[in-house]
C-alpha cells in the first residue's frame, strides 16, 4: 500500500474518531435531557401530582356552553376533507351556542363547495370567504376569520366566550367542546392532546406521528403543564378566552391576535398567553371506553410532505422562535424552550450519526481486505458508546410504553421499527428548514408552506360516540 492512501486511510480513522466524539457527546447530552424529562414524569405520577380522571362522553357531549363557542377552521385546497369534518363535527356537537367559521379563499371553488355541502344548510356554520387571492399565510386566514368572529358579535350583541383553532382535516370528539367550555371557567387556554391516526397503507411515513404525539403529549406537555413552564398551543384541539385572545390582538397591534410574519403562530400563541400573565392548562381525560378525549387526524403519509410540514415546524418554532421570542421566565421555562429548539442541532448529530455507520462500514471493509491502519478507541469513547448505546434501548422502550398505551402493542412495536425513518425524515427537515431560515437572514420573506392533506381513509372507530 502507498505512502499516499496510507495517509488517507489514516485520515479517514481520524475523521471516523473525531465524528465519534462528537455525536457521542451530544447524543448524550440529549439521553440526559429525555431522561431528566422521564425522571420529572415518573416523580409527579409517583406522587399523585397529575392524573387523567375519566368521564362518559354519552353524559357530556350534550352539556349546554356556558356561553358562546367560535371554532376557527382555515383552509386552502381542502375541498377533500374539509365537508367530512363539517359533517362529523356538528353531528356529535349539537350544542346551539356553537359556531364554526370556516376561511375559504375566493380562488378555491372547490374548497368552497365542500364546506357548503359538508354544512349542509346548518346555521352554526359560516363560510367566510376571503378578500385576497389564495394561497396567503394560516395567520392571515385565521385573522380574516376572527375580523368575521368580530363583526357578529357587534351585529348581535354577543360576545363569544372561548375561540378554539382546529384544521380542516380534524376529527373532534365527541365530548371535546363541552369539556373546553367547563375548563375555560378556570383558565385562559386549554390545550386537549393529539391523537394522529394509525395508517395501515403507510406504517412507516403518515404513522410515525404516532409515536412521536403520543410522548409528546402523554409526558412532556404533562411535565411542562406541572412545572408552570407556558405551554405551547398545537393549533388544534385548543381553545382561548375571548378576552385574553383580544388583549394579544391589542398587544400585536391591527385588531389581529394571530402574527403573519410568523411560520408557527399558533405555538407562539401559547407562549403569549404565559406572557400575559394568563392560566394555560393541559387537559388529558378519558372517555368511559378508556380512549383519550382528543382530536383525532390523518397525518401526511408521503415523504416530502412529512418534511415539508417538520420542516416548517422546526423553522418557526427552532428557529423564528429563537428570534422572535427570545429566553424569557426562570429556569423551567428555559428548559423547555431549549427542548422547543434543539431540532436542528438533534437533525445534525443524527446526520453525523447515520454518516458514521457508512463510513465505518467502509473501513470495515477495507480492514477487511487489509488495507487500513487500526486504531484502537480509547476508554472514554468506549464509555460515551456505552452510555449512547444504553439511552437507545431505554428510549425504544420509552416510545413503545408510551405508542402502546394509545394505540395497542402491535403500534408499539411499529414505533420502535419506524425510528431510523423517523430520524431521516428529522434529517431533512433540518436541512430543509436551516435554508430556509438562511434566506431570511438575506432578506427574503418567510416562505409559508401549507401541508396538504389526502381525503379521510376511513372514520376512526373511536369516535362513532352514539348521539
Amino acid at each position: 500500500m502507498g505512502d499516499t492512501a496510507a495517509t488517507a486511510l489514516q485520515w479517514l480513522a481520524l475523521v471516523e474518531h473525531e465524528l465519534l466524539l462528537f455525536a457521542g457527546f451530544f447524543f448524550l447530552i440529549g439521553a440526559i435531557d429525555e431522561f431528566s424529562m422521564d425522571l420529572a414524569w415518573f416523580w409527579l405520577r409517583l406522587t399523585g401530582q397529575v392524573e387523567t380522571p375519566t368521564l362518559s362522553r354519552h353524559n357530556i357531549h350534550h352539556r349546554r356552553l356556558s356561553g358562546r363557542a367560535a371554532v376557527l377552521v382555515p383552509t386552502w385546497q381542502e375541498a377533500s376533507v374539509i365537508g367530512d369534518t363539517l359533517r362529523h363535527a356538528l353531528s356529535v356537537w349539537p350544542q346551539e351556542d356553537l359556531r364554526i367559521y370556516v376561511g375559504v379563499y375566493r380562488n378555491d371553488p372547490a374548497t368552497m363547495e365542500a364546506a357548503v355541502h359538508g354544512a349542509d344548510g346548518d346555521g352554526r356554520v359560516r363560510i367566510v370567504v376571503h378578500d385576497r387571492e389564495g394561497p396567503s399565510t394560516k395567520a392571515d386566514c385565521l385573522n380574516r376569520l376572527y375580523a368575521a368572529l368580530q363583526q357578529d358579535e357587534m351585529r348581535e350583541g354577543r360576545d363569544v366566550r372561548m375561540v378554539i383553532l382546529h384544521d380542516a382535516e380534524d376529527m373532534v370528539d365527541a365530548a371535546a367542546l363541552a369539556l373546553l367550555d367547563r375548563s375555560m371557567g378556570t383558565s385562559h387556554f386549554v390545550q386537549l392532546p393529539v391523537l394522529p391516526m394509525p395508517q395501515p397503507r403507510s406504517r412507516f411515513i403518515g404513522s410515525h406521528y404516532c409515536e412521536e404525539f403520543a410522548e409528546a403529549h402523554g409526558k412532556a406537555m404533562v411535565v411542562r403543564n406541572a412545572l408552570g413552564a407556558s405551554l405551547p398551543a398545537a393549533g388544534v384541539g385548543c381553545a382561548f378566552e375571548r378576552r385574553m385572545l383580544a388583549e394579544i390582538a391589542r398587544k400585536v397591534g391591527h385588531d389581529a391576535p394571530f402574527d403573519e410574519d410568523s411560520l408557527t403562530e399558533d405555538y407562539e400563541l401559547g407562549i403569549k398567553v404565559a406572557a400575559l400573565g394568563g392560566r394555560s392548562r393541559f387537559l388529558r381525560v378519558r372517555g368511559e371506553d378508556g380512549h383519550l378525549i382528543a382530536t383525532r387526524a390523518y397525518f401526511p403519509s408521503q415523504l416530502g410532505r412529512a418534511v415539508r410540514q417538520k420542516a416548517r415546524w422546526m423553522h418557526g418554532i427552532a428557529l423564528q422562535g429563537w428570534d422572535r421570542l427570545g429566553w424569557t421566565g426562570g429556569p423551567g421555562e428555559w428548559w423547555m424552550r431549549s427542548r422547543d429548539r434543539r431540532g436542528p442541532l438533534s437533525a445534525l448529530v443524527l446526520f453525523v450519526g447515520y454518516f458514521l455507520i457508512v463510513l465505518g462500514l467502509v473501513l470495515s471493509g477495507l480492514d477487511l481486505a487489509g488495507l487500513t491502519v487500526p486504531w484502537q478507541p480509547s476508554p472514554l469513547l468506549l464509555a460515551l458508546l456505552a452510555l449512547n448505546v444504553a439511552s437507545f434501548v431505554w428510549r425504544a422502550f420509552m416510545r413503545f410504553t408510551f405508542t402502546r398505551e394509545e394505540y395497542g402493542w402491535r403500534e408499539g412495536l411499529w414505533a420502535v421499527a419506524r425510528i431510523p425513518v423517523a430520524n431521516v425524515i428529522s434529517i431533512m427537515a433540518g436541512y430543509r428548514a436551516l435554508f430556509a431560515y438562511t434566506r431570511t437572514l438575506r432578506g427574503e420573506a418567510a416562505e409559508w408552506e401549507k401541508t396538504a392533506h389526502d381525503a379521510h381513509p376511513a372514520r376512526p372507530l373511536s369516535l362513532e360516540i352514539s348521539r
